[in-house]
């Protein structure tokens, strides 16, 4: 059997890099990302992955900046939402499998429950908007062969996360305060990646929820961040970490209040169960220490 042929968008990415580290070593793969590759020419997105052949297109390629997109709407939802169309596009000419991410925060946290795959989706946020734009626009394709994976809380090495702003913070504040008000599931990248691979061995199509096991609010993922990383021997400053509101924390962005994931589509689709979030920012920690 020929070796995959993998088109990785983003390639420079936070998760690309996890996706990468995973990939079977016969697999043949090419990133693409800014500047040399722009997402949003339809143009180009066609020429360049016409010209590689691929046998699976995955896009970690997203504006992620929640709160600058209520300023660049315009701009996010090319990225987010036309860009995964145009990949949508070029997966059918290339006859190749298409892997997207996407976010829990296509819903508007009102759920008491957690979110299925097929709940109804309500964006409180520009964000939450362009990237279920990129939802439809594959859906809307005529695509058959694709996997939109939804996620949530996502952090890793190389790229700017919650975990690491904790940490940077951490070491310079005595006292910090969080949101304890907002409810959702840290996902360790490297956990999504494998994740991928085993909803692709499985055949796994259309939309899957992915995010490791349990659930917290930020001020409790705040506290396990803390206490890890003294568990893993790092020298902070911090002493107090205050629960505040929503309200008492304005942002230009909506977050949902509520957006824990029901996984219980890729446990039946693969046999696993999503790691605790817990022990994945413990092996974090421990690998973030030992380089």
């Amino acid at each position: 059997m020929e070796p995959a042929r993998v088109a990785l968008i983003g390639a420079k990415g936070m998760l690309a890099r996890a996706v990468r580290s995973v990939l079977p070593q016969t697999a043949v793969v090419q990133g693409y990302d800014l500047p040399e590759f722009d997402l949003t020419d339809r143009r180009q997105v066609l020429d360049r992955l016409a010209a590689f052949a691929p046998t699976l297109i995955i896009n970690c390629a997203a504006y992620t900046d929640v709160d600058g997109c209520e300023t660049a709407e315009e701009l996010a939802t090319c990225v987010n939402g036309k860009g995964p169309g145009f990949l949508a596009e070029a997966a059918m000419d290339t006859g190749a499998v298409l892997v997207h991410i996407s976010t829990d925060y296509v819903f508007d946290g009102r759920a008491e429950c957690p979110c299925r795959e097929e709940d109804p989706t309500a964006p409180l946020s520009a964000y939450g908007r362009s990237k279920l734009a990129g939802e439809t626009a594959i859906r809307d394709s005529g695509l058959g062969d694709y996997l939109i994976v939804r996620t949530s809380w996502l952090y890793g090495p190389g790229g700017r996360n919650f975990v690491e702003t904790m940490l940077r913070l951490m070491a310079e504040r005595e006292e910090l305060r969080v949101v304890a008000d907002q409810v959702g599931s840290p996902t360790l990248t490297f956990d999504l990646a494998e994740a991928i691979l085993r909803l692709l061995a499985a055949g796994g199509r259309g939309i899957v929820h992915f995010s490791n096991s349990g659930q917290c609010s930020w001020h409790q993922f705040a506290e396990a961040i803390r206490d890890e990383a003294l568990a893993a021997g790092m020298s902070l400053k911090v002493r107090r970490i205050d629960p505040i509101a929503t309200v008492d924390y304005p942002l230009p962005a909506r977050r949902p209040a509520w957006s824990v994931l029901d996984k219980s589509r890729y446990t039946q689709l693969t046999g696993v169960f999503p790691p605790d979030w817990r022990q994945s920012l413990k092996r974090y920690m421990k690998t973030r220490q030992e380089g």
